[in-house]
């Protein structure tokens, strides 16, 4: 597997199932609440990051009233849950490297999970910093070929400042800085294109290639931090075979 996050592309191939609908939007619920709290207020237009959390929601399919109650609490007019960020890094088997970011109401709980889980699959956590380096805080958004022209996307997408696109099998992944995502996502958008993903991600600048046993217990050690409530967003540099994906 090749392109901006190998766990993305782990769950895509294996399918969201029913039971796990209700952890999504738990975890929109919370992105929506903090982003309205710290990222500048309730009112989407002059919050990028609040503005992201809710395209996100809508893409679930999540219910106005859910997203509305979400922003209220952020902004205090509602009663809510304090959640914290927080950052934490580890490595999986054969080394992968593994950053996770957690909005938790409980640090202290958060943290012993976390720890517990990779003992479990094969990993360990690591001090804040130990694989921070080895990604870029980028802008991303994934489009089916299918779904669109190939030519006309590139050309929309180099226009609005893109960074970088990147054609797989059957996606167009493009790339963009903190900076320009907003406005490549906007041009996307006024071009009525639709896409699989859109948000701010950790792109792994190099791949850890694990097959095998090792590469076995990477996709339980991520599906577990996956399951964690804890854990919002889960990123690895590991690259594990396709056929090996679609056996699990």
């Amino acid at each position: 597997m090749s392109g901006h996050s190998k766990w993305s592309s782990i769950k895509h191939k294996k399918g969201a199932t029913d039971a796990k609908r209700g952890k999504v939007f738990t975890r929109l619920i919370k992105e929506i609440t903090v982003a309205a709290r710290m990222g500048g207020g309730g009112d989407p237009a002059s919050n990028p990051r609040l503005r992201t959390a809710i395209q996100a929601a809508k893409n679930e399919n999540m219910p106005k009233d859910n997203i509305e109650r979400a922003i209220k609490k952020g902004t205090g007019e509602l009663e809510g849950v304090n959640y914290e960020e927080s950052i934490y890094e580890g490595y999986g088997p054969g080394g992968a490297a593994v950053f996770i970011e957690s909005l938790t109401d409980n640090k202290n709980r958060a943290v012993a999970d976390i720890r517990y889980i990779f003992s479990k699959n094969g990993g360990n956590l690591g001090e804040n910093g130990c694989v921070a380096w080895m990604f870029d805080k980028k802008g991303y958004i994934n489009i089916e070929k299918k779904s669109v022209n190939e030519e006309k996307i590139m050309e929309i997408a180099i226009d609005a400042g893109a960074e970088d696109i990147r054609e797989e099998e059957n996606n167009i992944e493009i790339i963009t800085s903190l900076e320009d995502f907003e406005s490549v996502k906007e041009a996307i958008d006024d071009a009525s294109i639709p896409y699989l993903d859109a948000e701010i991600t950790m792109l792994p600048q190099t791949a850890a290639y694990l097959e095998g046993k090792e590469a076995e217990q990477m996709i339980r050690l991520m599906e577990a931090l996956e399951d964690c409530d804890d854990v919002q967003k889960v990123y690895t540099n590991a690259d594990i075979p396709d056929e090996l994906v679609n056996s699990q």
